[in-house]
């Protein structure tokens, strides 16, 4: 059987002057296959067809999604998206403005909760779920688990949110196991730190809620018998950003606590730390050093509540504000987590950029968020004024943890791209987006209704426009329109939307099967600029190669102009292919066009002739 050699052409503004090869030991090292694809879905808000959109408006008023609207139907959608992994954002109970308390559940105070619908990252009980997800929320947790049957069924792995940084100013922990005890039952509220208690505390100080201010009020302003400026917490405890104040500003997270890791007030550690030799060592050598030690309270806490969820199914997590927790905590935790599951998913937020290597190396983290390097650098790019010439300085700086660096182009911190305070067309999404998911061997993750351009523009209550809100009921318009009264066929999507949709399901499914995606990269984008004429620095192109695809990733990032031109792949990458001069035509991957042909000359210089129209990308194979 014959060998097929794939070019594939993305016509973007990446620049790389530097051609070191990706750290093979990131490669080889590697058990993934082929690339990875995270839909990230806001559970409350999916199957929610209510179109009312009030601002500050309740479950009755708005609506709001359930379990059971991921159907078998729903599902078998996302995975033929091209989607390989399912982040159920907003599953553990948080607190939610309701009165469930039929169902044992005490009610939450507005005074501590942003929005109606409450925060996803103020966890109020992490052994169960969030009853608004439910349509019986005494049997809460069973139809979360029938999902995760579901999930699994259509051959999706399932991720949820843990936030060990914090949790809920008024965590309760009702459904904790017998045998474990909730967060600061046992605490000595009478000092500020000791390092097995779970919070910080301002002694003998009466917590207060924040001035509230910019027009703000809780509930939009309705009054209620719980709205009334006073939250009682005796010791008050320090907030989940770090504050120390016993009436936190408003711009704090004032609805969470943090949790204590053994660290000083000073900021010195109260814990064994991990020797610079557990950089190179693997989760069973990182395991067997903590098994050893005695931790702090926090950390035991955390790590049974990881294991409950994996013992029930969930294959993998999302860690918020990693950076805010101790690096030894996260061998700790996720070395516990490998034992159990060596193929489990551990994605973490992290922004610092010098911390990366720490939380890869040390912390044992599969994945952290590209957020500070290419997701900043694509996005001026897709607003219109960026350069693509910076793409590879980022790419060449990632070079030996680009593995582990997830590619994203919005998720529910960011704007949304369709947003007008963003590029304002979600078709300006699509050169990057296949810059993104195709420049490197990293899981690739896109937010739900960014396949369909939403815009993020309602005023929900606490959230503002730009972002869909995590914080309120509301409905996501574009993405309403593609459920269709729960048939999730599209069938009142705009031509558009439908339209963009199938792009990302080309692109996303090529990117799961493709072998050369999992291979070597090479930037030929400073090549073109210097021997092509015409071609500047709203373009971008690239080389992925494997034994058996060989790819030239190119795409036009300008949204009015149309590029022509004669691109070249230069003598060097024609050699590490094995081509011999002559002729060899190639087929579109994403929409089979089959031209151009590659011609390699006497001077081993591959070249062809391209035409790329405004957010145009291609991907070739060379038959």
């Amino acid at each position: 059987m014959k060998k097929c050699f794939i070019l594939v052409l993305i016509f973007i503004g990446l620049a790389c002057k530097d051609t070191k090869k990706q750290d093979t030991n990131v490669m080889n090292t590697n058990s993934v296959k082929k690339k990875e694809v995270v839909y990230q879905v806001f559970t409350r808000l999916f199957g929610n067809t209510n179109t009312t959109n009030k601002p500050w408006g309740t479950i009755e008023e708005n609506g709001v999604g359930k379990f059971s609207d991921f159907t078998e139907k729903a599902l078998q959608e996302i995975k033929n998206l091209g989607v390989t992994h399912i982040w159920y954002t907003g599953v553990p109970h948080h607190d939610v403005i309701r009165d469930y308390t039929k169902f044992g559940i005490s009610n939450d105070d507005p005074d501590i909760v942003k929005g109606r619908a409450g925060s996803p990252y103020a966890v109020k009980d992490y052994y169960n779920v969030n009853p608004d997800l439910a349509d019986n929320p005494e049997k809460r947790l069973e139809e979360f688990k029938a999902l995760l049957e579901r999930s699994h069924r259509a051959g999706l792995k399932v991720i949820i949110d843990i936030v060990p940084n914090h949790v809920a100013r008024n965590y309760e922990g009702k459904s904790t196991p017998k045998g474990l005890e909730p967060f600061g039952v046992t605490d000595d509220t009478s000092v500020e730190y000791s390092r097995d208690n779970n919070f910080y505390y301002v002694p003998n100080v009466e917590f207060k809620v924040p001035v509230w201010r910019d027009g703000y009020q809780p509930l939009g302003g309705e009054q209620t018998n719980l709205a009334d400026g006073k939250y009682t917490e005796i010791p008050a405890r320090w907030t989940g950003n770090g504050s120390r104040l016993a009436q936190p500003d408003f711009n704090d997270w004032y609805e969470t606590v943090k949790i204590n890791y053994g660290v000083r007030p000073d900021g010195s550690y109260d814990f064994d730390r991990l020797p610079d030799e557990f950089n190179n060592k693997d989760y069973k050598e990182h395991y067997a050093f903590w098994s050893k030690k005695n931790v702090p309270n926090s950390w035991i806490k955390f790590k049974d509540i990881a294991l409950y969820w994996l013992a029930m199914g969930v294959d993998g997590f999302r860690f918020d504000m990693a950076e805010m927790v101790p690096v030894e905590f996260w061998s700790y935790l996720n070395s516990n987590i490998k034992m159990k599951n060596a193929d489990a998913f551990l994605l973490a937020e992290v922004y610092n950029p010098a911390l990366y290597r720490d939380y890869i190396r040390k912390g044992k983290m599969d994945y952290l968020y590209d957020k500070v390097e290419l997701y900043d650098s694509l996005k001026p790019i897709m607003a219109g004024h960026g350069w693509t010439d910076h793409i590879q300085t980022v790419q060449s700086g990632m070079t030996d943890i680009e593995h582990n660096m997830l590619h994203f182009l919005e998720n529910h911190d960011e704007q949304r791209i369709a947003s007008p305070e963003f590029a304002g067309d979600p078709k300006k999404a699509m050169p990057a987006m296949v810059v993104s998911a195709t420049i490197s061997t990293s899981p690739t993750m896109i937010y739900f209704g960014q396949e369909v351009g939403e815009p993020g523009a309602e005023k929900a209550g606490f959230g503002s426009p730009s972002r869909t809100s995590i914080f309120d009921y509301i409905g996501v318009p574009t993405l309403q329109r593609w459920v269709n009264n729960k048939k999730f066929d599209g069938g009142q999507s705009t031509e558009d939307e439908k339209n963009l949709r199938d792009f990302y399901k080309r692109l996303l499914n090529f990117t799961i099967t493709s072998d050369a995606l999992m291979g070597e990269y090479q930037e030929i984008h400073y090549y073109n600029k210097e021997h092509t004429q015409g071609y500047d620095h709203r373009v971008f192109t690239y080389c992925r190669w494997s034994e058996n695809e060989r790819l030239i990733v190119l795409s036009n990032f300008d949204a009015n102009k149309e590029y022509q031109f004669s691109v070249k792949v230069p003598q060097e990458i024609i050699q590490k292919w094995g081509l011999a001069i002559g002729e060899y035509p190639m087929k579109d991957q994403l929409y089979g066009v089959e031209k151009p042909t590659l011609v390699i000359g006497d001077d081993g210089v591959g070249t062809f002739s391209i035409q790329v129209k405004p957010l145009e990308s291609f991907i070739f194979k060379v038959k």
